[in-house]
C-alpha cells in the first residue's frame, strides 16, 4: 500500500501519537515506510512544516530534513482536465461572485502550487501509471475534513477526492491499514 501524506497527519502524528512511543517502535515503522516509499513525502508538504507549530514536525522527524526523502513536484503540472475540473467542481460557486478576475486567477494559481493541489495531482499521477495494479493506488493521507468550515475558496483533499475518485483516509485508518495497535 502507498500512502501520500499531508502536514496534517504529519502534525496529528508529532502531536498525538509519538508523545507515547516510549520505545519508538512507531517512530521506526514510520520511518522506514518514508525511507522505503511506502509513505511518499512531498516538497510542499516540507516546506508547510516548516512554518507549523514552530518547525515541530521536523524536528520531531528530523528524518524528513532528508533531500533524498522528499518528492520533487516543479514538474508535477494539471492536466486540461484537471484545470476545467478546478474551475467548475473544486471551487466553491459563490467564489466568482465574491472576487474580481484578477482576484480569482490569483487564488486558482495558489491553489494549483500549494501542496494540497500537488498531493491530489502526484496521486493522479502515480494511479494513472499504475492503473493496471487495482491494489497499488495511491492513498492520500490527511486529517481534512469534508466540513466547510474554514472559509476556504476550493474544496478540501476529501472533497476532492471524492469527485476525482481517489481514496482518501485519516492517519487512524492508515494505521488500521497496516495493522498498527496504538495502545496507551
Amino acid at each position: 500500500m502507498k500512502v501520500i501524506i499531508d502536514t496534517s497527519s504529519l502534525l496529528a502524528l508529532v502531536r498525538y501519537y509519538l508523545p507515547f512511543d516510549n520505545n519508538r517502535t512507531l517512530f521506526g515503522l514510520i520511518q522506514s515506510k518514508i525511507v522505503n516509499k511506502d509513505i511518499i513525502i512531498i516538497d510542499k508538504v516540507i516546506v508547510e512544516s516548516k512554518y507549523i507549530t514552530k518547525g515541530i514536525i521536523l524536528e520531531k522527524l528530523d528524518y524528513l530534513k532528508d533531500r533524498e526523502i522528499r518528492i520533487n513536484t516543479t514538474e508535477i503540472l494539471p492536466t486540461r482536465k484537471f484545470y476545467n475540473q478546478l474551475e467548475h467542481q473544486f471551487v466553491y460557486g459563490s467564489v466568482k461572485n465574491r472576487l474580481n478576475e484578477a482576484e480569482y486567477e490569483k487564488m486558482k494559481e495558489s491553489f494549483l502550487q500549494s501542496a494540497d493541489a500537488k498531493l491530489i495531482l502526484y496521486a493522479l499521477e502515480y494511479n494513472k501509471e499504475n492503473n493496471m495494479f487495482q491494489d497499488d493506488k495511491m492513498i492520500i493521507v490527511t486529517e481534512e475534513s469534508s466540513t466547510e468550515n474554514d472559509n476556504k475558496f476550493i474544496k478540501k483533499i476529501p472533497q476532492i477526492g471524492k469527485i476525482l475518485e481517489l481514496d482518501v483516509i485519516t492517519l487512524p485508518e492508515y494505521f488500521i491499514r497496516l495493522g498498527v495497535k496504538i495502545e496507551y
